[in-house]
């Protein structure tokens, strides 16, 4: 009796100790909260891998997947299915999401233009004969309707004083078939994103105006769904401040992680070791002016029948402080 009650009491601490690590393990375990974000492979989501690699969710107890989508259309039903939390996409997808309630709101800026680093440009075909600027009034310029590839394309040429008969667009959706009907002379102008515009570039395609020239209408969101932002706030601001220690790598070194790009299937082979990583804009969401630019469009278009209220799609809550 004696030797089990001494067994006992040696046993006791060991329980105790164990119980104890045990519980802290569970703890750990529930505070680490995870997300996924679906990803188009485009250079906006260059701060998400580096925030990946680098180890800055980690810094900040948060697990993160990154889900590679192939198009707007893939990105935007897993949103909806809720099989991926958060995503990168434009103001104009998130109005659209929003029209009847709260589905998903702007957290933060993914990409902006800068007046020396674009996002879009309108390229012209080499054999199109169009040299300048007002070479483009009344030549087709192949867009994706109803997208931020369209609301560019005529607010760009709007504010360098073209008039609504001025500009004329063409429906080529996908990027390739717009890719290769600009190659071959077929389509006479085409809106690209980066960094397919310096590929065609190089490639003999004239960029006749980017978005250097006016910058401010010209940029990308991270936005993630509102039921998450009501589920998981700290999940969320973790993966904000993640996305800030990332961007300042980038602009710190920005060709140390070009690298980055290639294993991601973002840069395109001939521009390996011949593309400027750009800066990335630091925390911020889109002001009231921006969004109301976007609205304004959007009814033009006859997308949207009511405004859709600012609030309702744009939360600066969870920027760094």
């Amino acid at each position: 009796m004696r030797s089990q009650i001494s067994f006992l009491k040696f046993l006791s601490p060991l329980l105790l100790i164990s119980m104890l690590l045990s519980a802290c393990a569970v703890n750990a375990t529930s505070e680490k909260q995870s997300l996924k974000v679906a990803v188009l492979p485009i250079i906006d989501s260059l701060p998400m891998y580096v925030a990946l690699e680098e180890g800055y969710f980690e810094k900040y107890d948060l697990m993160v997947e990154l889900v590679p989508v192939g198009s707007a259309p893939e990105r935007d039903q897993l949103i909806a299915a809720g099989q991926v939390d958060g995503m990168i996409n434009e103001l104009l997808s998130t109005m659209m999401n929003n029209r009847e309630e709260t589905s998903v709101q702007v957290v933060r800026y993914a990409r902006a233009a800068t007046s020396d680093t674009p996002l879009f440009s309108i390229l012209a075909s080499q054999q199109s004969g169009i040299t300048n600027l007002d070479d483009l009034k009344g030549e087709k310029i192949g867009i994706s309707e109803g997208t931020v590839i369209a609301y560019l394309t005529d607010r760009l040429l709007q504010l360098e004083g073209f008039t609504a008969e001025e500009i004329q667009t063409v429906a080529v959706p996908k990027i390739p078939d717009r890719m290769a009907l600009l190659g071959s002379g077929e389509l006479p102008a085409a809106m690209m994103p980066e960094p397919l515009s310096t590929l065609l570039a190089l490639q003999g395609a004239k960029i006749v105006l980017d978005d250097t020239s006016h910058p401010e209408i010209s940029y990308s969101t991270i936005t993630f769904r509102k039921a998450v932002i009501d589920e998981k706030p700290k999940a969320v601001s973790a993966f904000l401040m993640g996305i800030e220690d990332a961007v300042e790598a980038i602009n710190n070194d920005p060709q140390k992680y070009e690298q980055v790009l290639i294993d991601n299937n973002i840069l395109p082979p001939p521009l390996h070791g011949n593309f400027e990583v750009p800066q990335f804009v630091t925390a911020g969401v889109p002001t009231q002016a921006q969004f109301d630019d976007v609205l304004a469009w959007a009814k033009e278009k006859g997308m949207l029948e009511t405004d859709v209220p600012y609030d309702r799609c744009v939360n600066d809550g969870f920027l760094p402080k």
